[in-house]
């Protein structure tokens, strides 16, 4: 399927790419009834030319194909390989992109038999991952990522490579290039996963002294390109980069934001997740996501006006439960309601009913909701629960009387000759700091 291209130099610039789907029936042929595979596979398939472009690629042609089971030597097939070659060729391609994971022997055999570059989905989401990261962690994360994956898919020539077996004609220097290629990735990938680990602890001791004063923590979460970093900036005005493209934002960001109740909590936005999101990506962004796993609330934000916007939650509830976060409470943040059509008012709340969770509905981009997101999360957080205080204060304690006004809902003020009464509404923590002056 042949796709119209854009007019201009900037695209002529740019990598052409063919996408390649792939479906497989042996898993269908215990049902009754086979689903619209075709659908799900151009589903898939728009996500990866989303990646792609995201990649600074244009798509210029799609394949497709559905097989009994993968063919070990190239995944698609001989004769699929020479009608792939064959529309590389009549395109000018640069590169096919595979939605599949390839082993290195498939990868190695396309690239022979196609004579273009051959990428598969988790290597295009590392190449994306590695021009969006800015600090120096998001890069070491990256790295890790990236040679974690590599690893296992460095090749050779057999045996013939290898200097170290017994007899004549194997003695000689002793490693390989290949092996000591394998060596220096292995110590390269134990040095960054130790500065990990002290980032790691970093991070530990932030949340320990966050604690001494206690504050909640909200992690934003939610499939890439929901909105997560709009909502962030709404709720915080912290200026993040908010944009249309998949992972804009990698390394993550926490920022106080105000309830209506005037308890102060703590927001942490952090990397969108995706369908067969990498495994070494997971564990790459271990000391990341651990913001996630020692939250209190959970904002879990959907792209409402998706068509699969239930599909997204469930691969997100997926992530959450491999990095153990999947018992958290949960509020769903049902954005871009301003995409909705009017004529369907009730689209939203379907949605949230399918899901069967708490959930509001909001658009981050027009701020609309805002209001109601905030009430529903100060009546759902169960974290330093408000009380009514009268406090009695020498008129020396100003600094007490600020953090009052600061922290809590004042409701009356009272000043004699040597004493300030206030009548607030304050968090406990708050109501045991200042436990000296209460009346």
């Amino acid at each position: 399927m042949a796709l119209a291209e854009p007019q201009g130099a900037p695209f002529r610039s740019r990598e052409r790419a063919i996408l390649v789907g792939v479906e497989w029936k042996r898993r269908w042929l215990s049902k009754r009834s086979p689903p619209n595979t075709e659908l799900d596979a151009e589903e898939s398939l728009d996500e990866l030319s989303e990646l792609a472009e995201s990649a600074g690629a244009v798509v210029v042609e799609r394949a497709f194909q559905v097989r009994d089971a993968p063919e070990a030597s190239t995944l698609i097939g001989a004769g699929k390989v020479r009608e792939l070659a064959a529309l590389a060729g009549s395109a000018h391609a640069d590169m096919v992109l595979f939605d599949h994971d390839l082993t290195p022997t498939q990868q190695r055999n396309l690239e022979d038999q196609l004579g273009v570059k051959v990428l598969d989905r988790t290597q295009l989401i590392l190449d994306i991952f590695a021009r969006r990261a800015r600090t120096r962690e998001g890069r070491l994360q990256v790295e890790l990522a990236q040679l974690s994956y590599l690893l296992p898919r460095l090749t050779g020539h057999g045996a013939a490579m290898s200097r170290l077996g017994g007899g004549i004609g194997t003695r000689g220097p002793g490693e390989t290039k290949l092996e000591t290629d394998r060596r220096r990735i292995a110590g390269r990938i134990k040095s960054i996963e130790r500065v990990l680990e002290g980032v790691r602890g970093t991070r530990s001791v932030h949340r320990q002294q966050r604690s001494a004063v206690p504050l909640a923590t909200l992690a934003l979460v939610g499939y890439t390109n929901a909105g997560k970093s709009t909502l962030f900036n709404r709720l915080t005005d912290a200026g993040v980069i908010a944009d249309a493209r998949m992972f804009a934002t990698l390394d993550p960001t926490v920022r106080a934001a105000i309830l209506p109740s005037r308890r102060r909590v703590l927001l942490s936005d952090t990397v969108g997740f995706i369908r067969r999101l990498p495994t070494t990506v997971v564990k790459a962004f271990r000391a990341t996501l651990e913001e996630v796993t020692e939250a209190t609330l959970i904002l879990h934000v959907v792209d409402v006006s998706a068509p699969h916007a239930a599909e997204h939650r469930t691969h997100v509830l997926q992530v959450l439960q491999e990095i153990g976060a999947e018992r958290i409470p949960q509020l769903l943040v049902l954005n871009k309601v301003d995409r909705l059509p009017q004529h369907e008012p009730q689209a939203g709340r379907e949605v949230a009913a399918r899901m069967d969770a708490p959930a509001v509905s909001i658009s981050a981009l027009t701020g609309e909701g805002m209001d109601r997101l905030l009430q529903k999360i100060d009546e759902i957080l169960p974290f330093d629960p408000l009380s009514r205080v009268k406090f009695r204060f020498p008129l020396g304690e100003g600094a007490s009387i600020s953090l009052v006004h600061q922290l809590g809902r004042v409701i009356g003020v009272r000043y004699t000759d040597r004493f300030c009464d206030v009548d607030a509404e304050v968090p406990e923590s708050l109501r045991h700091r200042l436990a000296a002056f209460v009346t």
